[in-house]
């Protein structure tokens, strides 16, 4: 009996307390409150649909330990919120937020919805969210890395230390239609078509050999993290956000296994969007087979971990998936801060050949340096009519720009023409 009055009496002021360090950050950072304006429809009558994907990086290293971080206060996830509340998407991806079926609530409740109250908005809060279990973390059982010992984090079905590690969530101000999401959590590499199985040498042999063995490689998940078909309800009709966060293409050997691996995932959303033959063989997890409608309207979103000019990634899968007529041809969105950033870490950042304002990362500048391999896609019947990095330059706003700090990846935004 004590412990049930103590419990609600210590939430109050857990939520009060992370309420009032989002205020004072909020506070001491008035320049960072900066709206990205929105577009103008050019049709009378039509909106302005904004969709984003942020790998937000709050990914931590054991099990509960974002969650419990939420409730007591995290600076680093009020940051990431003022950088959401600055963009203003109306619906969007975050990449890396570990899951446990309440992260992502205390975020959108602790976070999402605390704002300075003298700060005005027409936007409506967000309401709706979805979040659901990864591969990350979760031990196969098998010794997926060939080292002879199982059980460690490299023999998850997603490298991880936990299961939910660097998981995601979809959050929406407009309503997700929970019942028709289609996972791809436990589709196994081997059903794809084609796939590009690691091979690697044999010792004393020009011969090359499968990397896993048959006994492994029937059993391996092809989704790291998983593929998400969410739709949502926006005045009448509907938008798939197509959301995944491919492995990295490195940290392998000469078999490049996470290489094959991230250019399988990107081909599986191809597959899926094509609207054709190609993804007949696609199965979710609820025994559902086929692809997505060919009439659709969707958007791809997510940290695809492939930049299509520049590192050490597969990149005929990006560049396959950036060229489909299933897709919108637009620009790539752009940022100053990109360039400033390329030419102030110099290192790898040298021998790039791609436009650095459309990096939407800041990474290590020895190798691989800044990328591009964050993306919002959306599909060829819906009109774009403006995109962007939000990556600041500290020339435009120093504050602004110290904030985007807050991930070493960048937000991503695409304001689209909803009729």
């Amino acid at each position: 009996m004590i412990m049930a009055i103590e419990r609600p009496s210590k939430l109050r002021i857990d939520i009060l307390l992370s309420i009032w360090m989002v205020l004072v950050f909020l506070t001491m950072n008035p320049h960072a409150r900066a709206q990205v304006p929105r577009s103008e429809p050019t049709v009378a009558g039509a909106k302005v649909l904004r969709v984003a994907t942020f790998n937000a990086a709050m990914n931590r290293k054991s099990a509960g330990e974002l969650t419990e971080g939420l409730q007591k206060g995290d600076p680093q996830a009020a940051k990431i919120a003022e950088i959401l509340r600055a963009v203003s998407p109306d619906v969007f991806l975050l990449n890396e937020i570990d899951y446990d079926a309440r992260s992502a609530d205390v975020f959108l409740n602790r976070y999402l919805s605390s704002q300075d109250p003298n700060e005005k908005t027409e936007q409506p809060p967000w309401k709706y969210f979805f979040a659901g279990p990864v591969n990350t973390g979760v031990d196969s059982g098998l010794d997926l890395d060939g080292n002879g010992k199982q059980h460690e984090p490299n023999d998850a079905w997603g490298f991880g230390t936990f299961p939910g590690q660097y998981g995601m969530a979809v959050f929406s101000r407009h309503e997700i239609q929970t019942q028709a999401i289609r996972t791809f959590q436990n589709f196994r590499w081997s059903q794809m078509p084609g796939a590009l199985r690691p091979m690697r040498s044999n010792p004393g042999s020009s011969v090359l050999e499968s990397y896993y063995p048959d006994a492994v490689w029937d059993q391996l998940r092809l989704s790291s993290k998983s593929h998400w078909d969410v739709p949502i309800l926006i005045d009448g009709k509907t938008l798939h956000l197509i959301a995944s966060h491919p492995t990295p293409p490195v940290f392998d050997g000469p078999e490049d296994r996470n290489g094959c691996r991230n250019h399988d995932e990107i081909r599986l959303l191809m597959d899926y969007v094509s609207g054709d033959s190609s993804g007949a063989y696609l199965l979710d997890d609820n025994g559902r087979s086929g692809p997505l409608a060919p009439d659709a309207s969707f958007v791809i979103a997510g940290d695809l971990n492939s930049d299509p000019i520049d590192g050490d990634g597969r990149a005929e899968a990006i560049r396959k998936l950036l060229e489909h007529p299933r897709l919108a041809k637009c620009p790539a969105p752009r940022s100053q801060g990109g360039v400033e950033a390329s030419e102030n870490s110099k290192g790898a950042n040298l021998k790039h050949q791609a436009d650095p304002a459309t990096d939407t990362g800041d990474f290590n500048d020895r190798n691989p340096g800044n990328l591009r391999i964050d993306f919002v896609l959306p599909s060829a019947n819906l009109k774009v009519l403006a995109s962007g990095v939000y990556w600041p330059s500290k020339s435009q706003s120093a504050e602004a720009s110290a904030l985007a700090t807050a991930s070493d990846h960048r937000l991503v935004w695409v304001d689209l023409q909803w009729e």
